[in-house]
């Protein structure tokens, strides 16, 4: 089952339409070209598979096509995956690719007014979707509303270093690819929104194109040439033919190698608060007891 929480664009925020109007017109052709999602989604995966983590519930905000969240109902095998993406088209792909008695179920909503009760997910996870939620707490602030209790928070992203190569090759001070935070930054951000004890790590990924159009194409195809904070003109002829140019000059054993920085972390929800009075034992520890005369 597919669940549209909203039908209409005008109740997104403009910068949620344009992010979902993006990945509406990229859903057919998004698993072929975003190497990096699948890759930072296995990484996840290998990260949790230590953590011998119960859940009832899973959620994968910003799932996409749903493949991680498919991979997700395979390891959490009593639980049920909740897939959640702005895009409905990205969403129906995710449903076409899943089987009619699978424990995932697809809801298009926004990370940043999730239509689901308070502590309702025992682990949410998040592969590649903090660039999308831009300079607004708001998403960060919904994963902890919607986790409960000591619930896990886990996410993939990219790192400031990543694409340093096209960035240069453009020499003029815009962006063409998103921007991406420092780990230490999304740290305190994870604790400003109500998160505790989060742990980062970094792991590197080299790409490799054979020219500049298999790279812009792949760039394209995957939303991440869209920006927010770009200029509103179109960055000229002149200034893409220089920066091929760059690229391919830069090459190494007949390929153009482009740099990514792979952020992995994650952060646990609020302590399980005590009533004053009350105190809390485990079960497990009265049985060991014996009662001494």
């Amino acid at each position: 089952m597919l669940v549209k929480a909203m039908d209409d664009l005008s109740s997104f925020l403009p910068r949620q339409r344009d992010v979902r109007r993006r990945f509406d017109r990229i859903a057919a052709d998004f698993d072929e070209a975003d190497v990096v999602h699948r890759v930072t989604g296995d990484g996840l995966l290998e990260r949790l598979q230590p953590m011998q983590l119960e859940a009832r519930r899973v959620l994968e905000l910003g799932a996409a096509t749903g493949t991680l969240s498919r991979q997700l109902s395979r390891h959490f095998r009593r639980s049920q995956v909740v897939s959640v993406d702005l895009s409905l088209p990205m969403l129906r792909e995710a449903r076409r690719h899943r089987g009619w008695f699978s424990r995932v179920r697809e809801l298009q909503a926004s990370a940043e007014q999730l239509p689901l009760a308070d502590d309702s997910a025992d682990v949410v996870v998040a592969n590649q979707l903090l660039p999308w939620l831009g300079p607004s707490p708001a998403g960060l602030k919904e994963v902890a509303r919607v986790l409960r209790p000591e619930g896990l928070f886990a996410f993939a992203s990219l790192g400031p270093d990543s694409f340093r190569e096209l960035r240069a090759a453009f020499e003029d001070g815009d962006a063409h690819v998103h921007s991406f935070a420092d780990m230490h930054d999304v740290g305190d951000a994870l604790v400003r929104a109500g998160l505790r004890d989060p742990v980062l790590d970094v792991d590197r990924l080299e790409l490799s194109y054979r020219d500049t159009q298999s790279l812009y194409r792949d760039l394209r195809r995957c939303g991440g040439n869209t920006l927010t904070g770009r200029r509103q003109s179109l960055t000229g002829k002149e200034r893409f033919r220089r920066a091929d140019k760059a690229l391919d000059d830069s090459r190494q054993q007949g390929s153009i190698r482009i740099s990514l920085e792979l952020v992995y972390g994650h952060a646990w929800g609020a302590k399980v608060s005590q009533t004053a009075g009350e105190f809390r034992v485990d079960v497990a520890d009265l049985r060991g007891r014996r009662r001494q005369r």
